[in-house]
C-alpha cells in the first residue's frame, strides 16, 4: 500500500469495489474470491466504531503462575509495539502502528481487563504503555515480559531485570530468539544463569523458543525454569513450509525466495513433537503464535492449543477480536478438560 494513499482514497476505492460486487451480483457477471470476501465483510460486521464492548459472557478461568492468578487467554503486545510477522506484505508493521494509537492501546487493555483477560505479554519496549495504563486508568493489567539481554552478559541482564521489576513487572521469561541461540550454540548454561537472575529478584522465571530444541535442552540440563513461553500451532494451513522442507533454526537464517521454504510463516516446526514432550513436562506451558500469525482462525488456533496441552494462550489481539477471542477461549477450556496433559498451572 503506498504510503500517499490516503483515507479519502481508500473511502472511495471501498465504495467503487462495494459497487462494483453489487453490480457484479445483479448481472450475474464473475465475481471473485477477493471481491465476495469483501463484500462479506461490508455487510457482515459495523466499520470505524470507535469503541468496542467487552466480553459480558461466563467468566474466563484462571491458572496459577506461581503466586500469580494469570487468565488462561493473555493478551499478546506485539500490536502495540508494530512488530507483525507477515509473509511478504509490506506494509503491516506501519498499519499496526498508525492504527494503535496510545490512546487505543489504553482503551484496549481497559476492554481486555473488563473481559476478563488480567496478564500481558510485552516486550520491554512497550512497557511504558502498561505502566501507563495503570496509572492513568487505575488498571491492574499484569505483565509477562522477555528479557533480550544478551544472556552472555550477566551484567546486562541483571539491569534489565532490575529495571523491569522496578516497574511492575511480574513475570520475566528468555526471549525465545536468544535462548535459541544459547542452544544452538551449546551454551544452555547461559539460559540457566539467567533463569537465576531473574528467581533471584523475586518473580517467576522462564524460557521462550521457537524452537523445541529450546525446551529439550533445558529439561534435560535441569535449567531451574518455572516455566515456558513456546510456540504451538496447527501446520495444515495453506502458507505453510511443507514438512520436507522444515529446516531446525529457519528463524535465524533469514527468509528464502524459494517458495516452499522459510519465509516468515511457520513457527512450530512439528506441533505433533512439541504436544508430546511437553506432555512430559511438569512446568506450566504458554502457548504462543497459536494462529500462525493470522494465518489460522482464532476458534481452530486457541482450542488446538487447549486441547493439546497449552496451560495459557498468549494471543495478538485487536480491540474488534478481543470480546470474541475471550469467548472462544472459555468454550475451548470447556473442551479441554479431559485432555491428556494434565493441567499444570
Amino acid at each position: 500500500m503506498p504510503e500517499d494513499f490516503t483515507m479519502a482514497e481508500s473511502t472511495d476505492r471501498r465504495r467503487f469495489m462495494s459497487s462494483a460486487v453489487l453490480g457484479a451480483a445483479a448481472t450475474g457477471a464473475f465475481v471473485s474470491l477477493e471481491e465476495k470476501s469483501l463484500q462479506a465483510a461490508q455487510e457482515g460486521e459495523p466499520r470505524g466504531q470507535a469503541h468496542h464492548a467487552p466480553y459480558r459472557g461466563e467468566s474466563l478461568p484462571c491458572g496459577k503462575l506461581g503466586k500469580l492468578s494469570v487468565s488462561r487467554l493473555v493478551m499478546g503486545g506485539n500490536l502495540f509495539g508494530g512488530w507483525a510477522h507477515s509473509r511478504d506484505l509490506l506494509y503491516v508493521s506501519r498499519l499496526l502502528r498508525e492504527y494503535n494509537t496510545d490512546t487505543r492501546i489504553l482503551d484496549t487493555l481497559e476492554q481486555a481487563e473488563q473481559s476478563g483477560v488480567n496478564m500481558i505479554q510485552v516486550d520491554p519496549a512497550c512497557v511504558e504503555h502498561i505502566v501507563r495504563y495503570r496509572k492513568e486508568r487505575g488498571g491492574k493489567m499484569q505483565m509477562l515480559v522477555c528479557i533480550n539481554a544478551d544472556p552472555l552478559d550477566a551484567t546486562k541482564v541483571k539491569e534489565q531485570v532490575k529495571q523491569l521489576v522496578d516497574l511492575g513487572v511480574e513475570a520475566l521469561y528468555g526471549h525465545g530468539e536468544r535462548t535459541d541461540h544459547m542452544t544452538m550454540n551449546n551454551q544452555v548454561d547461559a539460559i540457566g544463569r539467567m533463569t537465576e537472575i531473574i528467581k533471584a529478584a523475586g518473580v517467576p522465571a522462564g524460557v521462550g523458543s521457537h524452537s523445541l530444541q529450546t525446551p529439550i535442552a533445558c529439561e534435560k540440563n535441569g535449567i531451574g525454569n518455572e516455566f515456558y513461553v513456546k510456540t504451538f500451532h496447527p501446520d495444515n494451513y495453506w502458507s505453510a513450509t511443507p514438512a520436507e522442507k522444515r529446516e531446525e533454526w529457519c528463524w535465524y537464517t533469514g527468509s528464502s525466495d524459494a517458495h516452499d521454504r522459510y519465509h516468515d510463516n511457520i513457527f512450530d516446526l512439528h506441533p505433533d513433537q512439541t504436544e508430546a514432550f511437553m506432555k512430559g513436562v511438569k512446568k506450566p506451558w504458554f502457548a504462543f503464535k497459536v494462529m500462525a500469525a493470522g494465518a489460522i482462525p482464532a476458534q481452530v488456533g486457541i482450542n488446538h492449543a487447549f486441547q493439546h496441552g497449552a496451560d495459557f494462550v498468549v494471543a495478538g489481539m485487536f480491540d474488534f477480536q478481543l470480546a470474541g477471542n475471550v469467548e472462544i477461549a472459555v468454550k475451548a477450556l470447556k473442551r479441554s478438560k479431559n485432555r491428556a496433559r494434565p493441567w499444570c498451572a
